[in-house]
């Protein structure tokens, strides 16, 4: 069985055209390789930082950060500050010569950022050879960034398998709309495989929904193994840094998983969203508050989903 290990790559995003062959660019860049059994994906938000959604979404999916900093600035302090508030704490820290480390560290001090694997630039690669793929056999799950329409083939779906596996022939469900879905075929690294599992980034071949009924942070899944609301509950921490108030009725983005809806505060304490669109979850998810138009910080908090 192929095993699969997803990084994301942020700071300096173009070493990672060093790792792998690039494939698909949207505001997310995709690079991938296949090392004997082992096919590795490295992830850019290449949209960042003209946009903050992109890097939230790279961020989702991967389990492993490949940080190398190539200047300190208010970019790179959103970084820092996405990866602590997604607890993404499995990484490499490097930075370019003229990067002064003591800032840096003061920078990173107190965040995940901080029990990454530090090296210089010429042993990223060394270090990233020694993480191992995670896996689990929770049940079957993916989620969606890219879909689309492939003549003779009908929709494809692109997506990171984040629990359990997905076997050719399985029928599973398309939340938050709940149609029904058949996977008629899988490919890996643009192979046919008859199944696949997490944390692999697919090709799916799917009947029963049309492209444009599938957005970005979709999940595939068995049924009734997330939850839809168009109300959430968190429990929130305000991001220090960022200085503007929030109140009732105002609106913000808020990212889960891949997904980034807008919604509006119905409550601050304890903090209630309310969307415009049913969103798809599970229980204790991290969810970000997010106001793109700031122009400070474009982060204004996160919490678990109670």
């Amino acid at each position: 069985m192929v095993k699969s290990v997803n990084f994301v790559v942020l700071g300096k995003q173009d070493i990672a055209s060093e790792f792998g062959k690039k494939g698909t660019v949207t505001d997310l860049s995709l690079y991938d390789r296949k090392e004997s059994d082992i096919i590795k994906t490295w992830v850019t938000p290449s949209g960042f930082p003209e946009k903050i959604q992109p890097l939230f979404q790279a961020i989702n999916l991967a389990e492993y950060v490949i940080f190398h900093v190539d200047k300190l600035d208010k970019f790179t302090g959103e970084q820092i500050i996405a990866l602590d508030s997604l607890k993404k704490d499995k990484g490499i820290l490097s930075h370019t010569f003229d990067v002064d480390e003591s800032k840096l560290d003061l920078m990173i001090k107190g965040t995940v950022v901080e029990k990454y694997t530090k090296v210089d630039q010429d042993k990223i690669k060394e270090e990233m050879d020694k993480l191992e793929p995670i896996s689990n056999d929770d049940p079957s799950e993916m989620v969606i960034d890219h879909c689309f329409d492939v003549k003779g083939v009908g929709t494809v779906i692109l997506g990171k398998i984040t629990n359990g596996k997905i076997k050719q022939y399985d029928n599973l469900k398309l939340y938050p709309a709940g149609i029904d879905v058949l996977i008629k075929s899988i490919q890996m690294h643009d192979d046919p495989v008859a199944e696949s599992i997490c944390p692999a980034r697919v090709g799916l071949a799917v009947k029963g929904v049309k492209p444009d009924e599938v957005g970005r942070g979709d999940i595939i899944s068995e049924e009734g193994a997330v939850e839809i609301k168009t109300e959430i509950e968190l429990d929130f921490k305000k991001n220090p840094f960022y200085k503007n108030d929030i109140s009732e009725n105002q609106g913000c983005l808020v990212n889960i998983g891949l997904q980034i809806k807008s919604a509006k505060f119905t409550s601050i304490s304890p903090l209630k969203l309310t969307f415009e669109k049913p969103i798809v979850y599970k229980k204790d998810q991290i969810a970000v508050l997010l106001k793109p138009e700031s122009v400070t910080i474009r982060i204004i908090g996160s919490g678990k989903i109670k």
